[in-house]
């Protein structure tokens, strides 16, 4: 998306200082914490970073799928400005598949084995449209099919009869079927060889360009980010410490985590020894450190980072207050728009 489109449209789906809590015996744990950022028609946005950092609980909470005792305890979720935490069951499930929908981690559980694929198929649409009929609607579930490169006739087995890739196709499918405006992808191809995985990112750019689809694409896999996100949110530890254009995330990251999850991504150039690893581990959310949570793990801690958490946004250079450090020279205009939870870009003097 770009520059002056993204100034000009409306989101499509806002979060505002969303909060998502699961208490537990010992307290409670914070997995998603005053989390912000908006998605645009037609954008895809990347949600990254480590296992356990809230990444899927945030992604199911769009829909309110988050399972007790888990809830939201705070902020709100706002599709073309109606509120999905303050939503009734009733208008959640009309909202579901018709205006917003979700492709989840693994097929092999979400479709159901006991059931062909055309009764999956007939279920989501007459669950929107119970005025269609049965033939009407396996010619939709048809044409769906075929756009996703697979036989018609495939419609008509279970999902054990099927490959983990086209398994993950007819979840796609599955979600296109009502052309909702928004698909959240939750580690789409975990279960995909790299062959597979390269064909299913091609469909998935030719299909979001036929359809203008948002794409929430949630996952720690950055190659796959790299060739579908405009933009990219880096989430740790329960907070966004990044957004930017994915671009400029991947050719100069601001805050330090980011550099980190980059960084240890093998080289195919094979000009490097050995693999780069980031020391330590994720905080535990029932007790997270003071301050901004990275800095246990952080290679350019400072003493403010211990005791005051810094706020997200853009760096102090850009805002006027001196000239772009070593590591943000170069990111010109899409710089303006990155914002960053870190010190070392809201304190001056920081190195």
């Amino acid at each position: 998306m770009s520059e002056t489109m993204q100034q000009t449209a409306e989101p499509v789906l806002e979060i505002r200082n969303l909060s998502i809590d699961y208490p537990i015996s010992i307290g409670t744990v914070g997995a998603v914490e005053k989390v912000s950022f908006d998605l645009y028609k037609g954008e895809a946005l990347g949600l990254v970073g480590e296992s356990g950092c809230g990444k899927s609980t945030l992604g199911l909470s769009i829909l309110k799928l988050v399972r007790p005792p888990g809830k939201i305890t705070g902020g709100q979720i706002l599709y073309k400005g109606r509120d999905i935490v303050s939503m009734r069951d009733r208008q959640i499930l009309k909202l579901r598949g018709q205006n917003i929908a979700m492709a989840f981690q693994n097929p092999l559980t979400s479709l159901n084995p006991l059931f062909r694929i055309d009764r999956q198929f007939l279920e989501t649409i007459h669950q929107h449209e119970p005025g269609i009929n049965k033939s009407e609607a396996l010619k939709l579930a048809e044409a769906i099919l075929e756009e996703l490169g697979i036989e018609p006739s495939r419609l008509y087995e279970y999902p054990h009869q099927l490959s983990g890739g086209m398994r993950q196709r007819i979840m796609l499918g599955l979600g296109l079927i009502m052309n909702p405006d928004i698909i959240v992808a939750d580690e789409p191809t975990t279960s995909l060889d790299v062959i597979v995985e390269a064909g299913f990112i091609d469909l998935l750019n030719r299909l979001r360009g036929r359809y203008n689809l948002s794409i929430l694409l949630i996952t720690h896999n950055l190659g796959l980010v790299a060739e579908i996100a405009d933009r990219v949110a880096v989430m740790y530890a329960g907070k966004i410490v990044e957004i930017g254009g994915a671009d400029k995330i991947f050719h100069d990251p601001l805050h330090p985590y980011t550099y980190g999850l980059i960084n240890c991504v093998p080289n195919i150039r094979l000009d490097q020894e050995e693999l780069v690893t980031m020391p330590g581990n994720p905080p535990d959310l029932v007790n997270p450190p003071a301050g901004c949570r990275f800095s246990p793990r952080c290679p350019k801690v400072m003493d403010i980072c211990r005791v005051q958490e810094p706020e997200l946004k853009a760096p102090a250079a850009v805002q006027g207050t001196g000239q772009l450090s070593d590591q943000t020279s170069g990111a010109g205009s899409d710089t303006a728009r990155r914002v960053t939870a870190c010190w070392l870009y809201q304190v001056k003097g920081a190195e």
